[in-house]
Formats: structure tokens, C-alpha cells, sequence
């Protein structure tokens, strides 16, 4: 098995990190044909193919290069760094992508493929390429969706963060891919692969939500690496939440759908991002839940959080039932 041999204070210091590049190579993919579109992202699949085909269809380079790049269980390094501290910026990170010298990334590939990278791929600027594509399908098809992807992502690593103070690292790790699992004795299993163990010592660990029905795992040697794992689900907007019918005959389908989909922590710009209600709509309805007893609210940070109370899992259980 794929197995991470971490130093002591690696988790400790770990957190959870949004990449914009991440997103976008995960969505070139997609388009592409070389992975699967994630849960709720079939739409988004459905209208943007056409585009890229129609755009990229007769570019020897473009075929290539994703044929290239997007292996099963493995994606080119260069293409897949953790992210930058600070804010996420798609400018910084394509910059770094832009930069790998054209010997790295045609390196990079090789070990992709297994074997010399074919015909159109030689070319001196193999990275400055890369790059235009991926520039193309951020500003295309992502860039526009990307404020409530963002608040998505910002969701999930709120609940994760949560679920971390009261499970820990274990239970937060093992619920991330269903490869991953933490192992105890510093060793963090990312895979099932069968590949030498990797010392990662004091290295800085991230773990990166998207839109991606599998993750990845990234690193920028020596001493950064990151866990890329799906989020999909809670992407697939306002009918992503399974509501039962009495629930929503009861409550209302909408408020009904605030009551669900707060069996994690969430806020009220996470609850906008994910039921697709406004602010003032969300908000009217987290008032009548916190009136009814169904619901409290405590501050994490600068943000306050709204989850259910034991009234409010039992009421949405016995709906269910």
C-alpha cells in the first residue's frame, strides 16, 4: 500500500487549504474525457464539453498532453503542487505551472506515461502550453462558478475542522477518500498502491477540497505536500440535500432543507452557497429554526456556525423514517 511516514508534529501543524489550480486541473481532466464528472457537477459537465471539444478538438498538443497528464492513479507533478500560502490566487499558482522548465515537465510526463512522451509533446515550451490550456479552462468554465464553489469548499472545511475537535485526526483523515486512513505510529496511509513508504520527516501536510469524483495526492518536494479529496457532494446545489417529504410538507421544502443539511456545522453564507436561497431567505429561515428549539448557533473564529440540537436530529430522523 501507498503509505506516508510522517514526523511527529506533521498532523499537528497540518490544515486544510483551497487551490484554485486544483480545480482547474481536476475540471481539465473532466473535459478532457479522463475523469468521470463528480456528483452535481453533470450539468456543468454536459454544457462545457461541447466547448472544449469544439476548441481543442484538432490541436495535436491539447490531445496529447491530456492523454498525457491524466493517468489512471497518477497526474503529472508539475501539474499538481500543493497550493501557496496565503489567499488561493490561480495567478500564483499557474505561475508556478508556467515556470517548470521544459525538461521537468517533459520529465514529469515520461513518469506519467511509462515511456517517452509522443511527437507533439517535444517542444520547448511544453509547460508555457500546458499553462494556456489550463488558463482556458479556468476563465471558461470555471472562474464563473467559482465564488460558490469557493464558499462550498469553505463549507466542508468548516464541518472537517469541527468534526477534528471532537474525533480527531483518525476519524477526519479516514473520512476523506476511501483509500485514506490514518494508521497510527506516524504512518498515514494515502493509497492502495503498492509503492515504497515516503519519509515525509517535518514536512507541511494539506488536505484540498474538489469538485473531483477521486482526489490525489501532490507534493513539492521536500517539504510540502497535500491529500486532494472529493467534496462532491455537497456541490450538487439546492436538491443536494435529500429531504423527506413530511419534513418538507412540515417545515417547508426550503427551511426543511436548511434543517438537513445542518447535521454538520455551517454557516449562513454556506447555507446561502449550498441551497442557492439568498441571504435574507436563509436567514429568515435559521430565525424560525433557532425559535423552534431546533437549532443553535455558537461562534467559531470570526464566523458563527448554526447546528442541529437533539430536537432537531430527531425530528428530521423520524421524518426520514
Amino acid at each position: 500500500m501507498g503509505l506516508w511516514q510522517v514526523g511527529p508534529d506533521v498532523l499537528a501543524r497540518s490544515r486544510f487549504a483551497v487551490s484554485p489550480l486544483a480545480e482547474t486541473v481536476g475540471a481539465l481532466a473532466v473535459l478532457g474525457g479522463r475523469k468521470e464528472a463528480g456528483d452535481g457537477m453533470a450539468a456543468w459537465a454536459r454544457e462545457h464539453r461541447p466547448v472544449f471539444r469544439a476548441r481543442f478538438g484538432g490541436d495535436p498538443f491539447a490531445a496529447a498532453f491530456v492523454e498525457a497528464a491524466f493517468r489512471p492513479r497518477w497526474i503529472a507533478d508539475f501539474l499538481s503542487r500543493p497550493p501557496l500560502e496565503g489567499p488561493p490566487s490561480f495567478e500564483r499558482e499557474i505561475d508556478r505551472v508556467r515556470r517548470t522548465p521544459g525538461e521537468a515537465a517533459l520529465a514529469d510526463l515520461a513518469t506519467a506515461l511509462g515511456a517517452p512522451p509522443p511527437t507533439p509533446l517535444a517542444v520547448p515550451d511544453v509547460a508555457e502550453r500546458a499553462a494556456a490550456l489550463l488558463i482556458w479552462v479556468w476563465t471558461r468554465t470555471v472562474e464563473p462558478d467559482w465564488p460558490r464553489r469557493r464558499r462550498v469548499f469553505e463549507a466542508d472545511i468548516a464541518a472537517r475542522t469541527h468534526r477534528l475537535g471532537s474525533h480527531g485526526w483518525a476519524a477526519v483523515i479516514g473520512e476523506l477518500r476511501v483509500e485514506t486512513s490514518w494508521l497510527g505510529d506516524g504512518r498515514l496511509r494515502i493509497n492502495a498502491q503498492d509503492r515504497p513508504t515516503r519519509e515525509i520527516g517535518d514536512a507541511d501536510l494539506l488536505f484540498v477540497p474538489t469538485t473531483s469524483r477521486r482526489g490525489w495526492v501532490s507534493w513539492d518536494l521536500p517539504d510540502r505536500y497535500a491529500l486532494v479529496y472529493s467534496c462532491t457532494g455537497l456541490l450538487a446545489g439546492p436538491d443536494g440535500a435529500a429531504v423527506p417529504g413530511p419534513l418538507g410538507r412540515l417545515l417547508g421544502p426550503t427551511r426543511a432543507g436548511v434543517l438537513v443539511r445542518l447535521d454538520t456545522p455551517k454557516s449562513t453564507s454556506q447555507l446561502v452557497a449550498l441551497t442557492g436561497c439568498g441571504l435574507g431567505t436563509v436567514g429568515g429561515h435559521l430565525r424560525v429554526l433557532l425559535d423552534a428549539g431546533l437549532l443553535v448557533r455558537h461562534r467559531s473564529g470570526r464566523s458563527v456556525l448554526y447546528s442541529r440540537t437533539p430536537d432537531g436530529d430527531r425530528l428530521v430522523r423520524a421524518a426520514g423514517e
